[in-house]
């Protein structure tokens, strides 16, 4: 019994192994289909490098209109959002004390003048000393001083637009008491504008006067507005270690509007032959950002197929949706354009580009 007991359990051992060396046998013919991804092919294009950064518009001329002499409103000339000229009457503040003051001013002139032709003719007939002559002319030098004081007191309550732009919300109402300094309206001219932004004291020997720039701002579109920086901060600031630089932009139709941030890109010159692949393209890792080559190899049974190899690339500026690879890759080469993150060094592959992902130098999202 006990060797009819060695026995079984010998046989259902050898059977046991027979069907352990059959699976592994099988094994390969099991195995998992190779991963698929999108494929793209370096090619050297022209590239435009950018600086990036985030600015604030303001306006070339930009007033709170203001009274410097207390009064009450009499007139309002203007409506709120109206676009002004130079020397357009905005309001006039009563000047019924001022109008008599300068009445009152105007007849002593007259009488003045007119001593003075008195004395002129006397002095001509030698009739009167030349002191009288004298007196008389600074008096009439006197009066006539008190009548253009007179005026100009009147024309400081009388305000008008000191220059071309558009007006903010009416601040004041006809009737009101307004002293001295009691904001009236905002003034804005819009056309050009300033950009200002700032860059990082590395960038220096980049930031030269002239150099154009293009500007997006939310909520206008998805417009691009182009300008040249001219004018540079002549320090840089101390706590950040940034220089201020400005920017005039055309606003023809007034779609800017002081106060607005943008995103500025300063244009630097444009350069040939720069590889540049979307950035889905790019393994990003701690130990070094590395891109999949593809290139023919064979599966375990011989068969024919692709597959990629690990290359660790440098990387350069970005431009929407694409990298500039500086070293690591070369015109030609074909590259895994998505799905990078299943793959490792040598594993086969199959390419499907049937949807490839977004690769555009300028992407316009529909959400924006």
């Amino acid at each position: 019994m006990l060797v009819l007991f060695e026995l079984i359990v010998a046989g259902l051992g050898f059977r046991k192994f027979q069907q352990i060396q059959t699976a592994m046998a099988e094994g390969p013919k099991h195995a998992p289909p190779p991963p698929a991804v999108t494929t793209i092919v370096a090619r050297a294009q022209k590239w435009q490098p950018v600086l990036h950064a985030v600015g604030s518009l303001k306006a070339v001329n930009g007033v709170d209109v203001t009274t410097d002499l207390a009064g009450i409103v009499s007139e309002i000339a203007f409506e709120s959002g109206a676009t002004v000229k130079k020397g357009d009457l905005l309001l006039r503040l009563d000047t019924k004390q001022e109008q008599a003051q300068l009445q009152s001013a105007e007849a002593k002139q007259e009488l003045s003048a007119l001593n003075l032709s008195r004395q002129r003719d006397l002095l001509a007939k030698k009739a009167t000393p030349q002191s009288e002559f004298d007196a008389a002319a600074a008096q009439a030098r006197q009066d006539e001083a008190s009548v253009e004081e007179a005026k100009a007191l009147i024309a400081r309550k009388t305000i008008v637009a000191p220059f071309d732009g558009v007006l903010g919300i009416r601040q004041v109402n006809v009737g009101q008491y307004l002293n001295g300094g009691n904001p009236i309206v905002t003034l804005q001219s819009r056309d050009p504008i300033y950009a200002d932004f700032s860059l990082p004291q590395q960038e220096l020997g980049q930031i030269a006067l002239g150099k154009k720039v293009r500007l997006k701002a939310a909520g206008v579109d998805s417009r691009e507005f182009e300008g040249e920086v001219t004018s540079i901060n002549s320090k840089v600031d101390e706590t950040t270690r940034n220089l201020l630089v400005e920017a005039t932009v055309p606003n023809k139709d007034n779609a800017l509007r002081g106060g607005m941030f943008v995103d500025v890109q300063l244009l630097q010159p444009e350069q040939s032959g720069v590889i540049a692949i979307p950035s889905s393209a790019i393994n990003y890792a701690p130990y070094g950002d590395s891109v999949f080559i593809v290139t023919d190899g064979k599966l375990p049974d011989g068969t024919p197929t692709k597959q990629v190899v690990q290359q660790f690339v440098k990387l350069g500026p970005t431009r929407g949706d694409q990298v500039s690879v500086l070293s690591g890759v070369k015109d030609g080469d074909e590259l895994v354009s998505s799905g990078v993150f299943k793959l490792r060094g040598n594993s086969p592959v199959i390419i499907n580009n049937t949807v490839l992902p977004e690769n555009e130098a300028n992407p316009k999202p529909p959400e924006t």
